[in-house]
């Protein structure tokens, strides 16, 4: 699949999923770091000549694997799915999208909880992470191995319990089940390579430096305002900056205008303290990517 000229195979090999939400989420974070990995159809692979990087498509529950026999440098997959996979991977960074937990989930009224699950049927796509669970735990109990729909087994009698990732939870709900207990695996998408050591490679390094630029772009916003100069210590202490905010004189004595990155959760809250301290022509301003 990934045949090609002696230029091709030199270049940084990247996994990332073929389709869904992570495919489209991860297409586009790198897309905002500079690369060109938009594919046309159903190619395979994309080339991207400027940085020297194969993007190559596979399915998310196979991208660990690939990884973890070296076929390919780095991936991008669920964290869920790395654990699951068996595959020697390391963790290099988590990349703030795709997140799920993953639950054990029993009957409305079957007062099963995750310390009742020996000698249990638990049904889940996702059997290494239950066995780790239990093996964890010292529980036995009968892992039943289903491709997708496992909410019906219960029903169907082919399980007491399951075992899935859950987002909403409605269509636990639907099937007569709650959760229980604490999350077994918090999971979000994650780039992931053999080993650590992968982390020092120089174009390694320039990936997950953007990378990183962009989720801290996605995290902060920056806010300007002017404000008379005997506010600017309330005024900062609700938009401190990184280190701290840039504070410049105006024309109009004692006036300055200050500008900080500031978190967007909660900015428009900020914006109207601001108003309410004195401050004027509060603008908000979109950052696309950041070193920090």
């Amino acid at each position: 699949m990934c045949t090609g000229t002696s230029e091709e195979k030199n270049m940084l090999r990247i996994a990332i999923p073929n389709k869904g939400s992570l495919s489209e989420e991860a297409v586009q974070l790198l897309r905002d770091a500079g690369y060109r990995c938009r594919r046309s159809d159903r190619e395979l692979v994309a080339l991207d000549r400027e940085h020297e990087v194969e993007f190559v498509f596979l399915r998310p529950r196979d991208i660990a694997v690939y990884v973890g026999d070296g076929t390919v440098g780095l991936g991008i997959t669920g964290r869920d799915l790395a654990l699951d996979s068996g595959a020697r991977t390391a963790e290099l960074m988590a990349l703030g999208f795709g997140r799920s937990s993953f639950y054990y989930a029993a009957p409305r009224e079957s007062g099963i909880t995750p310390d009742t699950l020996r000698g249990l049927r638990i049904a889940t796509s996702y059997t290494r992470v239950v066995e780790l669970d239990l093996e964890r735990r010292g529980v036995e109990a009968g892992v039943v191995r289903l491709d997708g729909a496992v909410e019906i087994s219960v029903r169907l009698g082919v399980a007491d319990v399951i075992a899935d990732v859950v987002q909403s939870g409605r269509t636990l709900e639907q099937a007569g089940l709650r959760t229980i207990g604490e999350p077994v695996l918090e999971s979000e998408a994650v780039l992931v390579a053999r080993t650590e050591s992968a982390a020092e490679d120089p174009a390694v390094r320039v990936l997950m430096e953007r990378i990183r630029g962009i989720l801290v772009a996605r995290e902060y916003t920056v806010l300007e305002y002017d404000l008379p100069r005997d506010l600017l210590e309330q005024a900062t202490a609700l938009t401190p900056g990184v280190e701290a905010p840039t504070v410049s004189p105006l024309s109009k004595e004692d006036w300055v205008a200050v500008k900080a990155m500031t978190k967007r959760k909660g900015v428009n809250r900020t914006m109207d303290d601001l108003k309410e301290l004195g401050a004027k022509g509060i603008i908000l301003t979109d950052i696309r990517s950041c070193r920090l």
